[in-house]
């Protein structure tokens, strides 16, 4: 029923338009609030998992990140709520299924989700209160703490600068992708906030003064100058009502320049060159970003910003696509970037050869221009435009955001329009774009967009990113003597106070908040807690003699597929070759398809098909695994038979013997690689150290991890000599693994979408060969290599894993508990709060696996030793029991967290493989629900357990690595070649 009538009635508010969102099934109101002319949107559906968010228009004008570090800083005590971090209580007591805070290049946001109608409330309350109200102008040190301060230890100790926001800047830095996006729009946007990181540069951070901090607050964080949010199936007028009693109310409108400028055109293309750091074993050659960057319009044209995001597929993602395979054709670049950059008032579209050299620039965009002029004129193939299209509505129309909830991907698109006084409904209400552009292809309309856009369009910038050796170690070297020349220049005095002012943030980081001040954040109950676990969906069936595992639930009409083939037919030295052909397939011609062709096949007809290795571990004997190459398929129930069709075309029919086009593909699977390693070093670390006791990480090791990559570094160095018996290896290996005795399907679909399966299974089932039975053990060596594992990047990602099984410690959900406990109580405390690094994690498994791990973490020694002090931390573990209530709360949070069909089906895939019941998830919840600190404490064994077995890897810094070397048993550069 309809909510406008009564939210009409509203005195407090305006309402400024309404209209019915087909596309989410939703109410759209905008409303203005009279007093103050706050904004706000309301999504009124049937969706339990509410959201709410509080943005605001913070353009920067200066790299010191000032919009970043108040991001952190507003979460650290309001008025209302005056304890020191009530974002992590909230994180480790309420049911919230999204809790954070981000930055972007012009707004900030606060968003917060809960199915759960009391917690949701809450969590309103805390960021209400939070953004509007917050400690910073009482407490100097959460400025000092969360953006950056001098820190010296003693009189004689170096002075350095510290602070969680300057270490996860460090730590972006690192990347070259990062640093040329943020050079591309300081390039671009020399005269509006866009020229500005309001991340911040770590070269700048230190230059920001809290009196600066605090005036950027007064200025915009303004119910005049915010946009509120709110999502799902609740009483909108109840929520109306109590945000303005609550907060609008007490606020008079304030002008508030916050207005972004569009940048004026350039009469002509810039050009800019800049250099990133490499480690001292990495080539110089091949190695040089080259991008040409052009800005599009504004955010403000419904028809370009979904117009040039089919572009972008079409000319860069889609294998061989046009611009991507010339450059490739041309030698320029190993792996082609880039794409349609939105989000920001002006957005752009980028072009980026990465692995290329600096001298072939003017050739580069030759290509580029002679490419696009060619399509132009010729035309853009036109099942490659549709193809694009039809990718691109499926994925609106499935709204498949994985653990994130839609309704939040809704309210930060929305923005994409209403932050730049457009209607926040215009991207929302796709149909009608996607209508018009299917009309558009056959008149020319996508050709006309590359003139006016990417040819006849001056505002343009071209930039090369080139490697240089130590850049690095010679920034660090700087830094260090522009602050020692600092220390040198102070008084004893002056001195002796910045002791006293680190040791006086350290007392204060320590200093727990008082439990009177603790207890004013609101905590549900444990009996509010539903008190059943998830039900498993699957029903294992046999058709045309395969095992099928169905999962029966509705799934608006798409189907999720996955065929699952066994790795144990192929021997293990060859399963390095399996992790390649997941990247290989769909990416090579098939008999009946060149690999352009293929892929407009593949994205005309269904919502994607992809290919991955994965391992699921035998929880009765966790020694073992089952490790499966698996090839996935979505689509409309009617189209099941084009989704066998298309994985039967591609298992049996690749052709490898297009040399060149596989040498190609194996170049970008090494520049990807190698992109995740570095990006996700904290992933790599916990992966690479696991393997070290782990037969089920060695084995993801061999197909996706650091052995992985060096094998493919191998194959790419070498490719010319070695390319035949690449072919012949890759044809052998798919002979043994796409076999019917292999196979297991799992299919996510209600009883309508199964009714389809049996008989077009056999398009597939009928062409695959029995099987010759045969089997191949795998083993793994037992030794903690205990690697530092060196990269140019500024940052660490520390990593201690272990076993607690082989000690005959067994699993309990608790552990689960405990998780909470450390990654934000005792983690955070230490690494974070006091030690800077920007993230740290743990996590323990059901198959007596733990490991702890830092994120961007400027310290190495110094946080192993804090990962030994956890034990006799937890044997003095003494919460009371509001603390012990709400580690509970958080704790099933995590576990309660709203699923997508694709997910359900994903996870009754994985317990049915690793041996989970129903049974043992009961057990867990009621170990969680009726824990105790006794049962907290007497983790400590289990995690002095995982600490014994001595399995140790650092990703990162090389001269910190080198520093501490005695702490390793082997120290090489992650990149080999």
């Amino acid at each position: 029923m309809s909510q406008l009538e009564a939210i009409k009635s509203l005195e407090a508010y305006q309402v400024v338009d309404y209209k019915i969102i087909k596309e989410m099934q939703s109410e759209g109101i905008v409303l203005e609030h009279k007093k103050t002319k706050a904004r706000l949107f309301l999504m009124a559906n049937d969706d339990e998992n509410k959201v709410f968010c509080i943005g605001f228009r913070t353009p920067p004008d200066n790299d010191c990140g000032l919009p970043h570090i108040l991001e952190h800083s507003v979460l650290c005590g309001s008025d209302k709520f005056p304890l020191k971090d009530p974002f992590v209580e909230l994180v480790k007591g309420s049911l919230n299924t999204f809790l954070n805070a981000m930055t972007y290049p012009d707004k900030t946001v606060y968003p917060i989700a809960s199915c759960n109608e009391k917690d949701f409330q809450n969590l309103m309350d805390v960021y209400m209160d939070a953004v509007l109200h917050p400690n910073i102008y009482k407490e100097e040190k959460i400025f000092r703490q969360e953006g950056w301060h001098y820190e010296l230890e003693s009189e004689s100790a170096p002075l350095i600068y510290n602070g969680v926001v300057y270490n996860e800047m460090k730590g972006a830095y690192s990347s070259p992708e990062s640093l040329l996006d943020s050079m591309t729009q300081k390039t671009l946007f020399p005269d509006n906030c866009y020229g500005k990181d309001s991340g911040g540069d770590p070269a700048y951070i230190p230059e920001l003064t809290y009196e600066k901090f605090l005036d950027f607050h007064r200025t915009y964080y303004h119910p005049s100058n915010s946009y509120i949010y709110l999502y799902g199936d609740m009483d909108m007028v109840e929520k109306l009502k109590w945000l303005d009693e609550e907060y609008l109310c007490h606020y008079e409108e304030k002008q508030v320049n916050s207005h972004i400028p569009q940048q004026k055109p350039f009469a002509e293309p810039v050009q800019r060159e800049i250099h990133y750091s490499i480690a001292d074993g990495e080539p110089e050659t091949d190695a040089t970003y080259l991008s040409v960057n052009t800005v599009v319009g504004t955010d403000l044209d419904p028809r370009l910003y979904v117009a040039f995001q089919i572009l972008e597929y079409t000319l860069l993602d889609a294998p061989g696509a046009p611009l991507k395979q010339a450059l490739i054709d041309a030698g320029i670049g190993k792996d082609i970037l880039g794409g349609y950059e939105s989000g920001i008032l002006q957005p752009y579209f980028s072009v980026i050869a990465k692995d290329a050299n600096a001298d072939q620039k003017g050739e580069f965009l030759a290509v580029v221009k002679g490419t696009l002029r060619k399509l132009a004129d010729q035309g853009i193939n036109r099942k490659s435009l549709l193809a694009g299209m039809n990718y691109y509505e499926f994925k609106y129309r499935e709204a498949d955001y994985g653990s994130a909830p839609k309704g939040l991907m809704y309210g930060l698109q929305c923005l994409d329009s209403w932050l730049y006084d457009g209607d926040p409904m215009m991207h929302l209400q796709y149909q009608e774009t996607f209508d018009y552009l299917k009309g558009a292809v056959k008149e020319g309309y996508f050709e006309q967009l590359i003139r006016d856009y990417l040819l006849d369009n001056p505002f343009e910038a071209v930039i090369v990113l080139s490697p240089e050796k130590n850049l690095t170690a010679r920034e660090d070297e700087k830094t260090a003597k522009k602050l020692a020349e600092y220390k040198a220049s102070l008084s004893a005095d002056q001195v002796a106070e910045m002791v006293k002012a680190t040791k006086e943030l350290k007392e204060y980081q320590d200093t727990p908040s008082t439990p009177e001040i603790l207890a004013k954040i609101p905590l549900l109950k444990r009996e509010d807690i539903d008190k059943k676990a998830e039900k498993l969906y699957y029903e294992v069936k046999e058709e045309n003699g395969i095992k099928v595992l169905h999962h029966n639930f509705f799934t608006s009409g798409i189907g999720y597929l996955k065929l699952l083939f066994n790795t144990d037919a192929v021997p293990q030295e060859d399963l390095p070759y399996v992790g390649l052909l997941k990247s290989v397939l769909g990416s090579v011609s098939t008999e009946k398809y060149d690999y352009s062709d293929l892929t407009s096949e593949i994205h005309l007809n269904s919502g994607g098909v992809d290919f991955g290795v994965t391992s699921y571990v035998d929880l009765n004997d966790p020694d073992k695994f089952t490790g499966a190459f698996v090839g996935s398929v979505r689509v409309l129930y009617d189209r099941l038979d084009f989704g066998f069709g298309i994985l039967e075309e591609i298992l049996n029919h690749s052709v490898f013997t297009d040399e060149k086009r596989l040498g190609e593909v194996i170049q970008e699977i090494r520049s990807r690689a190698k992109m995740k390693l570095e990006s996700a070093g904290h992933s790599t670390a916990v992966s690479r150290a696991t393997s070290y006791f782990s037969a089920t990480a060695y084995y993801n090791e061999m197909t996706a991890g650091v052995s992985y990559y060096h094998f493919v570094e191998q194959i790419a160095k070498n490719y010319e000599t070695e390319k035949t018996a690449l072919v012949a290896k890759l044809e052998e290996v798919c002979k043994k693994l796409f076999t019917r005795e292999n196979l297991l399907i799992s299919y996510t679909a209600d009883d309508e979408g199964y009714a389809r399966l049996p008989e077009t299974m056999k398009l597939l089932t009928e062409k695959l060969p029995e099987g010759s039975g045969e089997h191949f053990a795998f083993t793994h060596p037992v030794e903690n290599v205990n690697e530092g594992l060196k990269t140019a990047a500024q940052v660490d990602y520390v990593a201690r894993c272990g076993s607690f099984r082989k000690s005959g410690l067994a699993y309990t959900g608790a552990l689960k508990i405990l998780q909470v406990i450390l990654s934000y109580d005792y983690l955070w405390l230490n690494i974070r709060v006091k030690g800077g690094a920007y993230g740290c994690m743990s996590g323990f498994g059901r198959s007596g696996e733990g490991y702890l791990v830092s994120y961007r973490d400027p310290n190495l020694k110094e946080t192993n030793e804090i990962y030994e002090g956890i034990p006799e931390y937890l044997r003095q573990f003494n919460p009371d029991d509001r603390d012990m209530t709400k580690y509970v709360i958080g704790t099933i949070s995590n576990m309660d967290t709203p699923l997508t069909p694709s997910v359900k089906g994903s996870r009754g895939l994985s317990a049915y493989l690793s041996g989970v019941t129903e049974e043992m998830m009961q057990k867990e919840r009621d170990e969680v629900l009726t824990a105790t600190k006794e049962d907290i404490r007497a983790l400590a064994d289990i995690v002095q357990a995982v600490l014994d077995t001595g399995s140790f890897c650092v990703v990162g810094n090389e001269e910190k690595i080198e520093a501490n070397r005695e702490m390793f048993g082997s120290v090489e550069s992650l990149s080999r070649a």
